[in-house]
């Protein structure tokens, strides 16, 4: 016993004496001259140590929010609205200068009326036997908001329709959750608050205490060190960050040089380089983000777009077909949210001198998908790109299987798959080792002579490859659903693990 009474922390000493006298929370800050956080801190402890015990519960808790305190001063807008045509029909303009409600208010009284059979609207709105029925007494939702606060679990049927009717409408109830937190003495801790609580303890030594030597006439607090500590968390990147920089030593380590570029590409860069024609699905609203302003770019160097405008009409420099149609130049300059990062690949094989080279990129890319638990509208991928003219497809093999080893996935597969710009294409799967099962996780394949000859001025060998970075990463930190990736919950932010791989 006289061992817990010196382990005693200085805000548990403060609150143990009033213990006994209220179990409310709000009396107990008062009594304690404590703020509130300090008292729920002394609590938690005194009940680590078994002197009280705590039961904690929320409540939902309806009150009147600033249009609320408002309209009980004033009449609620559909009483003012309807008080104002009792004696003879007015028009919208008439009663909106009558009563001085804003469009909004008005508005939302035509509805509400309405609904209740009050008025009949013509070119002039008048008030029905139903309206002047309503009028005779007290609305029910003005007898509602005088009710508050309440706990919602408090309302009956009828209540219920008002509240969620009144929620809907702009800042004129707000329903907040309340925790709350019931404490009561244990056998031990009614022990305890009889005894007389050593205040001149020492909690921690400092310079003046040891020069002056007044710590031979104290005693030191004993520190419990199987109390619960607070939780410290330290400064750390997001976890998406943090998995991105793994991505990109990975690269880096195998010898790649990183590709960097703007989010807003022209469709010249993103679709038109990549031999992706100008009716291709893909280039529909359904599918990217156009800008609306700026909307339009610059083309680059005339000898280029030359190239690639010939590739996509007449293929002659390749001895392609193209794509037999007439080549449109506005359609190019349209900008875009970039769909990919392989117009980064494009942009770079258009500037490359020496080769071979290897290059990367990590970044985000935007499409127009509907949101769910498994689709993004905005998502990371990293892109790579081999050019060599000793390369081939077995070589692109094992730099994905290479990359995805060191992300943890031992087991890779390839099966075929089309991309526009790429021949022979690949889709990638890897054997997820918990669902027991193969899982898609992008798509390589070599560029075709269409992307690289106007790009590059020769046909040589380019491996290329797109991955989505978030669905290789979400298993890792055990995430079902996509969007949280990015929900920026502060909980879930602290105590996600940090990547180590």
């Amino acid at each position: 016993m006289q061992e817990l009474l010196e382990s005693l922390h200085p805000l548990e000493r403060k609150v143990l004496p009033y213990l006994q006298k209220t179990n409310s929370l709000k009396d107990l800050i008062k009594e304690s001259k404590l703020e509130e956080v300090e008292v729920l801190r002394a609590l938690q402890w005194l009940e680590n140590k078994k002197l009280v015990t705590l039961q904690r519960s929320t409540k939902e808790i309806i009150s009147i929010d600033n249009n609320g305190s408002n309209y009980i001063k004033k009449g609620l807008p559909e009483k003012r609205f309807l008080e104002s045509i009792k004696n003879s029909p007015l028009t919208l303009k008439e009663i909106q200068d009558k009563t001085s409600l804003d469009q909004n208010e008005l508005n939302i009284s035509i509805g509400s009326l309405k609904k209740k059979n009050a008025i009949t609207l013509k070119d002039k709105v008048s008030i029905t036997e139903e309206g002047k029925k309503l009028l005779s007494k007290e609305f029910p939702e003005e007898s509602f908001l005088k009710k508050l606060p309440r706990e919602t679990k408090s309302l009956i049927k009828e209540e219920i329709t008002i509240y969620n009717e009144l929620s809907s409408r702009k800042e004129l109830i707000k329903t907040d959750l309340i925790k709350e937190v019931n404490f009561s003495l244990t056998s031990l801790g009614k022990e305890i608050s009889k005894l007389r609580l050593n205040e001149n303890l020492i909690e921690s030594l400092n310079t003046k205490i040891l020069l002056s030597k007044e710590w031979k006439n104290k005693n030191f607090r004993r520190y419990d060190i199987k109390t619960q500590a607070s939780k410290i968390y330290p400064g750390k990147r997001h976890f998406s960050n943090q998995a991105s920089k793994y991505i990109k030593r990975i690269w880096l380590d195998l010898g790649f040089k990183e590709m960097e570029g703007p989010l807003i590409q022209s469709s010249f860069w993103n679709f038109d380089a990549l031999f992706t024609a100008q009716d291709h699905p893909v280039r529909e609203l359904q599918d990217t983000f156009f800008l609306d302003y700026p909307n339009k770019a610059d083309l680059p160097d005339k000898k280029l777009v030359s190239k690639v405008k010939d590739m996509h009409e007449s293929g002659k420099l390749v001895k392609s077909k193209g794509w037999q149609y007439a080549w449109n130049p506005e359609e190019a300059k349209k900008l875009v949210l970039r769909t990919h990062t392989t117009c980064l690949s494009a942009k770079t094989l258009s500037e490359l001198k020496e080769f071979p080279a290897k290059f990367f990129s990590v970044g985000k890319v935007f499409r127009n998908e509907t949101l769910d638990w498994s689709h993004l509208f905005e998502f990371t991928q990293t892109e790579g790109i081999v050019i060599d003219e000793n390369a081939n497809l077995q070589n692109l093999i094992g730099y994905l299987k290479e990359f995805f080893s060191k992300m943890g996935f031992e087991k890779i597969r390839v099966r075929p798959g089309y991309f526009p710009y790429v021949e022979p294409g690949i889709e990638v799967d890897v054997y997820h080792p918990i669902r027991k099962k193969w899982v898609e996780l992008g798509g390589a394949g070599i560029l075709r002579p269409e992307v690289v000859v106007p790009l590059l001025g020769k046909d040589i060998p380019v491996l290329a490859w797109g991955l989505g970075v978030d669905r290789i990463i979400v298993d890792y930190y055990d995430i079902k659903d996509l969007r949280d990736l990015y929900k920026n919950d502060v909980k879930k932010l602290r105590e996600a693990q940090v990547w180590l791989k």
